[in-house]
């Protein structure tokens, strides 16, 4: 198990939902690091030599995490939710012909039967929850027993260089920038929705960019940005 997790104190999920709905066609070119942390949970699947006969992706986005998946495993059936109809439609187009259905779900109300997937995964989802105690209890319930859930969030440390200059200059105001959960919050969730033997780890990732405002410009690209309600104008 790979974690990766963030949180923030407010969410307007309509916000999250429209942004990436509305980044969908350039969220591929500019998710660079999304696209490294797809390869390293395909290399962790592949260390648990599953061999998943029904899979579930949860926060598909475009497909790229499924895609590379049903190039390993052809023979399995799977199905990627996303919450954002954008995403869901572009899936579905670079999915075609592959043994899978995409369709629009929230992750913390899962249109399935308990016990419907053996394996189920999720990539740079999780962050956009407030709390992750429902979604994580949902992701049980619709598990096998037996069957392994592998994820990967963003972790407490990201963006730190970004947050702190700006929290520096906040002095005192509201903060609306994510706050992120440590590695034992994650394994205290997972333990409150049921999993056992559960195993959490953290990197470190790095993206470079000329400047600050190039890289709003790429986080704005992929739908990413503050997802408290909006209150006036400014950096969040």
């Amino acid at each position: 198990l790979f974690g990766k997790v963030v949180m923030s104190a407010e969410i307007d999920r309509d916000r999250v939902r429209d942004s990436f709905h509305r980044q969908a066609g350039d969220y591929d070119s500019h998710a660079v690091v999304q696209g490294r942390v797809i390869e390293k949970v395909v290399g962790l699947l592949q260390a648990e030599r599953v061999a998943p006969v029904r899979l579930l992706d949860i926060g598909a986005g475009t497909g790229r995490l499924l895609a590379r998946l049903t190039e390993l495993y052809p023979e399995m059936d799977a199905v990627g939710v996303d919450l954002a109809p954008g995403m869901c439609a572009t899936a579905a187009d670079n999915l075609a012909g592959r043994r899978v259905q995409v369709m629009p779900a929230d992750a913390e109300a899962l249109p399935f039967e308990k016990d419907s997937f053996d394996v189920v995964v999720s990539t740079s989802t999780y962050q956009w929850l407030p709390c992750l105690d429902q979604a994580f209890a949902e992701a049980r319930r619709v598990l096998a027993p037996g069957g392994l859930f592998c994820f990967a969030l963003f972790g407490e440390r990201t963006l730190f260089e970004l947050r702190d200059s700006y929290r520096s200059v906040l002095q005192g105001a509201y903060d609306r920038t994510h706050s992120f959960f440590s590695c034992a919050e994650v394994l205290e969730a997972l333990e409150r929705a049921g999993f056992r033997g559960a195993r959490v780890s953290s990197e470190l990732e790095v993206e470079l960019h000329p400047d600050v405002p190039e890289l709003l410009r790429s986080l704005k690209k992929i739908g990413a940005g503050s997802t408290a309600p909006a209150s006036g104008k400014g950096l969040a």
